[in-house]
């Protein structure tokens, strides 16, 4: 895991902003930092800066950028599956200096083009420079994992792993999208990656599965090389999904554990991460250490859970309770550094997660990312469920009375208590954007937004976890997953953002998904015998969260006038609705939301407005 920045075009960039971003890139990669510079064939000038994390092959010799016949690369990311693939280019004729993953890249690149990305089993934003040609490739992994930001001016193309990267070789701040900050505030997390918008005007992200290339004279061609499908195969038996999705899941942790330093895991006391856990413990015998958020909510605490995995799996594990201790001067810390608002107070959680895990000298971090919009998880998914097996009255009868008995004790969201929701309304997503009306109102001017969703199945339940995935919730936690691991210098892993698992999942009918009331029925199956009973059985549904107020006291003096004192956010936001908020005793989860975008936005607007 590194970090990456670079400059194409007509400007020369002065030693001095090199240097300091090199400097401020030196949290992605805390061992070596480096550039070049070139003046490509059509007098355009290419400069590409990297710090590097040593994850693999830790010799010098694979440092970057790194140079491979007329090609350079700078890299973030891991490349999995490289042994398989060096094994082969090897048997092809071709050499290796390095053990690293990174020389394999970069040669399936200069052997394959950009089509050889679609060989590539990892999580990836790269830039190759071609010396030859004068041309420049960009790209990004399949699933978004790592962060790849654009911005042009006259002069040319900024890019790099983080904002302050760019904003500090461009000389100046970028300004803010206010948009996009009352998109954050009313609508909330779910609404920031369906379509291309940022927190500054002009920035972009590229596109996941996507490969840019600028010509010599800086002419742009974008490709896709890899699309998200459901391509369901009616004749797959359950037994059938059970056996394929255990063989992936454990290949996929098998090719993740690949490193030359340990790893952590991030552990609740769900499926999930315990399937992970469990698969690195129990297969491969790995000394598995798990570190766990303890909170003291009762909607969100499992240590009993935890505790039973703990023990069964014989595990060690470190317990990282909920720390208030200078909350909000912590917080402004991170969305300084996130360039950007958190998006939810998980993230702050996690980011205490991240520290804990650094202190104990690790530098790679797996999480359960992704199984719930794989095997589905949400109780959004029940009713979507329910909706799609409605025409069998015997079927839906028996999935509905275990709805009934199983989920709908644990359902807070008031849209979602009702199981024929999706039946009668199959368009409905107020549960969403729940509230959002209500937040608008906060606002000092109108702003509104309809929820929208992509098109890509006409299954109800296929289509929600594929937006989920690559619009809503994933792109979410890999953002702040992403910058929290950095901050601290560690690589976030996430077994279950798997190519050949993911195409797996998507050919299991969805009437294989949930059973007896279980989501995530093919995981749990999948599962037996290597995952503790116990959280086998465990039907319920937590989520890695905390309330607002688990960190603020809205009772102290000190945290008032942190919040109600003179901001550029009361040029948006009515400061009477706020004081009339925090003087509430209690909050429903919506407000606690709300009550954390308005302190993030406001954090926000007070470090980059220019």
């Amino acid at each position: 895991m590194c970090g990456i920045a670079g400059y194409f075009g007509s400007r020369q960039i002065d030693r001095e902003r090199l240097e300091t971003a090199l400097a401020l890139m030196r949290r992605r990669g805390p061992d070596h930092v480096a550039s070049r510079q070139w003046t490509n064939r059509a007098g355009n000038l290419v400069y590409l800066l990297h710090s590097r994390l040593k994850i693999i092959d830790l010799d010098e010799r694979a440092n970057q950028p790194f140079g491979r016949g007329s090609k350079w690369m700078v890299y973030n990311g891991e490349l999995y599956n490289y042994v398989e693939l060096r094994k082969e280019l090897s048997g092809n004729g071709e050499r290796f200096q390095t053990e690293s993953d990174t020389e394999v890249l970069l040669c399936m690149i200069a052997r394959f083009g950009w089509k050889g990305l679609d060989r590539c089993e990892g999580m990836w934003s790269l830039v190759v420079y071609d010396e030859a040609t004068g041309s420049l490739i960009f790209s990004r992994d399949r699933f978004g994992e790592k962060p790849l930001y654009l911005y042009r001016d006259p002069s040319g193309l900024y890019f790099g792993s983080e904002v302050k990267f760019i904003t500090t070789l461009l000389g100046r701040r970028l300004d803010i999208n206010d948009d996009h900050l009352f998109r954050y505030m009313v609508n909330g997390y779910k609404a920031l990656y369906k379509e291309k918008h940022t927190f500054f005007r002009g920035l972009e992200e590229l596109p996941s599965s996507t490969v840019m290339v600028l010509d010599a004279d800086g002419r742009e061609e974008r490709f896709t090389y890899w699309r998200p499908v459901f391509h369901p195969d009616d004749r797959m038996t359950y037994a059938e999904a059970v056996a394929g999705a255990r063989d992936r899941v454990v290949r996929s942790v098998e090719l993740r554990l690949r490193a030359d330093v340990p790893l952590a895991f991030c552990m609740s006391g769900g499926v999930d991460s315990n399937a992970l856990i469990s698969v690195a413990k129990q297969v491969f015998g790995y000394d598995v250490h798990g570190f766990t958020i303890v909170n003291s909510d009762a909607r969100y605490e499992e240590q009993d859970m935890v505790d039973y995995a703990v023990a069964q799996l014989g595990i060690r594990h470190t317990a990282v309770p909920v720390n208030t201790r200078d909350f909000l001067e912590k917080l402004r810390t991170l969305v300084r550094y996130h360039d950007a608002p958190v998006y939810t107070i998980t993230y702050y959680a996690h980011w205490l997660l991240m520290e804990s895990i650094a202190q104990h000298g690790y530098r790679i971090a797996v999480s359960g990312t992704a199984a719930d919009e794989l095997f589905t998880g949400y109780y959004d998914h029940h009713l979507a469920y329910l909706c799609e097996i409605c025409d069998d009255p015997v079927e839906f009868r028996a999935a509905r009375q275990a709805w009934e008995q199983y989920v709908l004790p644990f359902v807070r969201n008031p849209h979602l208590r009702a199981p024929d929701l999706f039946a009668k309304t199959p368009s409905f997503r107020d549960h969403i954007f729940l509230d959002a009306d209500g937040f608008r109102r906060y606002l000092t001017h109108d702003w509104a937004e309809p929820f929208a969703e992509k098109y890509f199945t006409p299954s109800l339940l296929r289509n929600r976890t594929l937006n989920e995935m690559f619009h809503e919730a994933v792109p979410v936690i890999l953002h702040e997953d992403d910058l929290n691991a950095m901050y601290f210098s560690i690589e976030n892993r996430s077994p279950y953002l798997d190519r050949e698992l993911f195409e797996f999942c998507y050919r299991i009918p969805t009437k294989h998904l949930v059973r007896n009331g279980a989501a995530k029925a093919v995981l749990r199956d999948a599962m037996r015998g290597i995952v503790p009973e116990k959280i086998l059985e465990n039907r319920r549904k937590v989520g890695f969260n905390a309330p607002v107020y688990s960190f603020l006291d809205v009772k102290d003096r000190a945290v008032q006038d942190e919040m109600l004192g003179s901001s550029p956010i009361f040029d948006h936001i009515r400061r009477e609705k706020i004081e009339a908020l925090i003087r509430k005793p209690d909050l429903p989860n919506s407000e606690s939301k709300f009550l954390f975008y308005f302190l993030c936005s406001k954090m926000f607007l007070e470090e980059f407005a220019a």
